[in-house]
């Protein structure tokens, strides 16, 4: 990798996990001082559509070789919260207020402070074992709740919504078939898509922890 190359991937981490840093200071700051899950959108919503919408990259990233991940599978995570998030979410306001949304969004800012730290300090040549160890593992957790209980239930929640205002419906008549119907096919395909990104993860895991505990032997 190139002196640049490696000067812009770390500028990029960085960058990503303080905005991530601060969207989970905001989101926890919100429910600290409310006492009340119901503010994490209005605390934090901006700030993590950016943040979301800026994370394109990562699939440019893929594409080009900068970065070893596959494209499809950066794309198919990318494209996945960037849809919830700006076209159900941001649109739909009766949604926001919904305790699914600080699930969401605690989650994710959890799972990205800690992805987006380890990349940074990897590519300083600094990454302590236990933030690696931490990296590969707390998703196993964070992965389905943001998932199940986060995007899911909220998707879902947004049909009647949908249904009712007939959203995108410009777009989705030239295709013959409805945002709604479009979403509930989503709803019915997002576990089994889960699921392929979650095992991926696992093979991640062990090839990271396995590298790792090899060395210790060695």
């Amino acid at each position: 990798m190139s002196r640049l190359s490696k000067l812009y991937l770390i500028s990029y981490n960085s960058l990503l996990f303080f905005g991530w840093a601060i969207a989970l200071s905001r989101v926890l700051g919100s429910f600290i001082a409310t006492k009340s899950v119901n503010g994490a959108y209005a605390a934090a919503g901006e700030l993590i559509c950016w943040l979301q919408t800026v994370a394109f990259l990562e699939v440019i990233h893929s594409a080009v070789g900068l970065v070893p991940s596959g494209v499809m599978l950066v794309l198919m995570q990318w494209g996945g919260r960037t849809h919830f998030l700006l076209a159900i979410v941001s649109q739909i306001t009766e949604l926001q207020d919904l305790p699914s949304v600080f699930i969401t969004f605690l989650a994710w800012s959890l799972s990205e402070v800690i992805r987006y730290s380890h990349y940074a300090s990897s590519s300083l040549g600094l990454c302590p074992s236990w933030l690696t160890y931490v990296r590969y593992t707390a998703f196993i957790l964070l992965y389905p709740i943001g998932v199940g209980p986060g995007e899911m239930w909220l998707m879902y929640k947004a049909l009647p919504f949908i249904k009712e205002r007939n959203l995108y419906k410009s777009f989705f008549d030239s295709l013959h078939f409805s945002y709604h119907s479009f979403v509930v096919v989503v709803l019915a395909l997002y576990p089994f898509l889960w699921l392929r990104l979650y095992l991926h993860l696992f093979k991640q895991r062990r090839s990271k922890l396995g590298k790792r505990q090899t060395k210790k032997k060695d």
